[in-house]
């Protein structure tokens, strides 16, 4: 596979399964999700879908569990507008990088409170 493709499926992937649970997967569990990023292995047959959750340890769970039991709708509606030879089996992943983030600047801001004291 050229070595451009591949970023550009991972990038179609993430737009496409971002639309999806924008218009709203059906599931009520389903809260506020993003699609932070997708990884594609290089024959296209297995996608791990990064997703950040906004809420907290509960929500988390309860958006997974919800993201996991639409995982078929997901992949039928991506499957439908994709024309690959096969569609990709997508899995579900937490992505920590927002919330690491969160955390560095809230520590940043702490630190730099105590220097001006």
């Amino acid at each position: 596979m050229k070595a451009n493709r591949l970023p550009r499926v991972e990038e179609q992937i993430k737009r496409i399964i971002g639309e999806i649970l924008a218009a709203g997967a059906k599931d009520p569990r389903i809260g506020f999700a993003s699609v932070t990023r997708v990884s594609v292995t290089p024959d296209l047959k297995q996608a791990k879908v990064f997703v950040s959750v906004y809420g907290d340890e509960a929500e988390m769970a309860k958006t997974f569990a919800g993201l996991n039991s639409a995982r078929s709708y997901i992949q039928r509606e991506l499957g439908s507008q994709v024309s690959y030879r096969n569609t990709p089996v997508i899995s579900f992943h937490y992505d920590s990088s927002i919330s690491y983030a969160a955390r560095i600047e809230e520590l940043l801001k702490e630190i730099k409170e105590r220097e001006n004291k």
